[in-house]
């Protein structure tokens, strides 16, 4: 796993995608208190259901359907945060993170999914919603492998960004910036394999 993130920082190989997501479930990426998402394809998504356009990508905040009964307790305060410079009509939107899927599990019942309870930052609730909604398709976990942009990117909010989905192209590129490992290895593998061991 080093050696795909230094591929990333040093070979200056990036792809021109972004996928969107809760800004506190950014956040809480960005901070390293949490490693995984979970997907199912949003409501305009062109399939109708998720499929992981890459295995890297840039992360692009959405802030419209974030809501606070829906995070644990001890993550509600941020939600606030994320919300503070926001308005309806930004003219742009700031890219802080890039991130490579390590892992893409299929989860199909309650019960897997119950075992990451200590593991990500959401109510039950969230997590069962996600499971049931589609209820034929899997539950897509990714656990991702995050990084801190040097400099952040301000990119034109362009039209085709908005809307519930999960994939955007950035239609104005991005220019390359240097990026670290939010986590160190040893950080990364052990919040990964205590995962893996929880599902297993």
């Amino acid at each position: 796993m080093a050696s795909k993130g230094e591929s990333i920082v040093m070979g200056k190989q990036v792809e021109q995608i972004a996928l969107k997501e809760w800004a506190v479930s950014l956040q809480a990426l960005m901070e390293g208190d949490l490693i995984m998402i979970m997907r199912k394809g949003g409501i305009e998504e062109e399939t109708k259901d998720f499929q992981l356009m890459d295995n890297r990508f840039y992360l692009m905040p959405a802030y419209e359907h974030q809501k606070e009964h829906l995070l644990k307790p001890q993550y509600r305060h941020k939600l606030a945060e994320t919300l503070a410079d926001w308005t309806p009509n930004m003219e742009t939107i700031r890219l802080q993170g890039y991130a490579e899927v390590v892992d893409d599990i299929e989860i199909y019942d309650s019960d897997r999914l119950d075992k990451l309870r200590e593991c990500h930052i959401w109510e039950d609730t969230f997590a069962e919603e996600r499971l049931r909604w589609k209820r034929k398709n899997p539950l897509h976990l990714l656990i991702l492998r995050v990084f801190r942009l040097q400099d952040e990117i301000e990119i034109p909010m362009r039209s085709a960004y908005n809307g519930c989905k999960s994939w955007v192209r950035l239609e104005d590129g991005a220019p390359f910036r240097e990026m670290t490992p939010v986590l160190t290895d040893e950080q990364f593998n052990r919040m990964r394999e205590k995962m893996i061991a929880l599902l297993s």
